[in-house]
């Protein structure tokens, strides 16, 4: 049981990390454009996120990729980026059943990228584990647990910005997006890939 709650417990920490903060914008610029009656599709995103994630490091847990680390770190923000100026350009354009099956996709994608950048830790940390399957799954509950707070943290965010606040949808969206931009070009800057 001990081992079952330090998986779950690393899960948790792996996300909400303050100095890992790519995950939590990337959750930032997934669920801004939802409210809470979109808990549905919120959920889907975030589960597909996390599928991404696992996928990749199972992926890597057994030996079956391996990734520059500098390529990946650089990767994290890209898909951040694209996120946060798709929810700007898009916002109040597009209804979000009709962009769907594109953050179902980049969702996905994008979980694989990230899980990529941590493959390396978590190699090192469960490499070794008596029941590698058990920890990935045990892992992944914790990454889903936290996304899932953060996800909740946006959407109340939204609903009283738009509720108490009166602010628009459309410039809720942009304005956090923005932020998010923001706050992801000075990583990029800081990776130099070139």
């Amino acid at each position: 049981m001990n081992d079952f709650f330090f998986n779950v417990k690393y899960g948790l920490n792996h996300v909400l990390d303050i100095n890992g903060y790519d995950h939590v914008l990337f959750l930032m610029v997934l669920a801004v454009p939802y409210i809470f009656k979109d808990w549905k599709r919120v959920l889907l995103l975030v589960s597909l996120f996390t599928l991404g994630h696992t996928v990749s490091l199972v992926l890597a847990a057994y030996n079956f990729v391996s990734i520059n680390g500098a390529t990946v770190e650089f990767l994290i923000p890209i898909t951040i980026l694209i996120a946060a100026i798709y929810n700007v350009i898009t916002a109040g354009k597009i209804k979000a059943n009709q962009k769907a099956y594109v953050l179902f996709v980049a969702a996905l994608t994008f979980g694989i990228i990230h899980g990529l950048g941590f493959a390396r830790e978590f190699t090192m940390v469960f490499g070794d584990a008596d029941n590698k399957p058990l920890a990935l799954l045990e892992f992944a509950l914790g990454i889903e647990l936290a996304q899932l707070i953060i996800v909740f943290v946006i959407l109340f965010l939204g609903f009283l910005c738009q509720t108490i606040f009166k602010i628009v949808q459309r410039d809720w969206i942009i304005a956090l997006s923005s932020v998010v931009v923001g706050l992801v070009i000075p990583i990029l800057v800081e990776n130099n890939i070139f």
